[in-house]
């Protein structure tokens, strides 16, 4: 019987899973190296979509100690296309979904609590789990941005003259026949980002911020005129390298708008942008 690699991805959420990279990946803390290794591992707890990087507990070059779990660690499920929610990495490090012990890091005069993690698993009991937004990152001699990238998710950018159409109800926000398609994954949504001179109304640079492991640092706009369209769109002024065909060009969150290709109306995808305060 054909395996549908989608649900077997989505199957395999539920699991403690890891996958040992051959970089030297070096960790930081202002000047301070905490670890250096060439011996990482990404590890997903069950549901997180997204790694964290381990390493070897002899590559932690300061003192690890036990550390007791935050109280306020919470999980925040999200939804993604029509699967069970998974955990993306708006659930802070700190809620863990597969056994093992918080560890704190001493860094020079101060203590970091609960950026590490033991996990009882044996494949991975020499292995010290460490949150990624806590350090600086280098995968060889270059940083790494939003979390480690996955060496199974990539993203695919193609020029399309197909005609897309983004509205909200009778208000047209963008309409283009020169949009350049992002695939990325297995995502349940495609992006489209459209010329500028194609959006047909004044948008607006908004404070809202993201970043994204593969594309980088995003700037997000909003229609000034209309308060359910704050931080709607967004740009990649300055992408990284996977992302360079799309810099400068805008695209539009259409799980809370209308859109249409070739003159089709297509559902809205559900994913954790659906939500206005995402």
């Amino acid at each position: 019987m054909a395996v549908n690699l989608e649900q077997e991805l989505q199957q395999g959420r539920a699991q403690l899973r890891f996958q040992p990279v051959p970089k030297r990946v070096r960790v930081l803390a202002g000047d301070v190296v905490v670890a250096d290794t060439t011996a990482p591992v990404l590890v997903w707890e069950p549901r997180r979509v997204v790694p964290q990087y381990a390493v070897p507990a002899a590559d932690v070059l300061v003192p690890v100690r036990p550390s007791a779990a935050p109280e306020d660690a919470q999980e925040k499920p999200v939804p993604l296309g029509g699967g069970s929610p998974v955990l993306d990495p708006r659930t802070g490090f700190a809620a863990h979904t597969a056994p093992g012990s918080a560890v704190s890091l001493d860094v020079g005069d101060a203590t970091l609590h609960g950026v590490g993690f033991r996990p009882d698993d044996p494949d991975l009991g020499d292995l010290v789990v460490l949150d990624f937004a806590a350090f600086s990152w280098l995968e060889e001699d270059e940083p790494v941005v939003g979390h480690p990238r996955d060496p199974y998710h990539r993203i695919d950018i193609r020029a399309s003259s197909r005609a897309v159409r983004v509205s909200r109800g009778d208000l047209l926000l963008a309409e283009s026949t020169r949009a350049r398609f992002l695939f990325e994954g297995v995502l349940p949504v495609v992006r489209y980002y459209l010329p500028r001179e194609d959006v047909a109304v004044d948008l607006v640079r908004s404070d809202h911020r993201t970043t994204c492991a593969y594309k980088g640092h995003a700037t997000h706009w909003s229609v000034d005129s209309d308060p359910d369209l704050q931080s709607i769109a967004w740009t990649y002024e300055e992408p990284l390298f996977d992302a360079l065909p799309v810099a400068g060009l805008v695209a539009f969150y259409t799980e809370r708008l209308d859109l249409a290709i070739d003159g089709t109306p297509l559902p809205r995808p559900v994913t954790p942008w659906s939500r206005r305060d995402a």
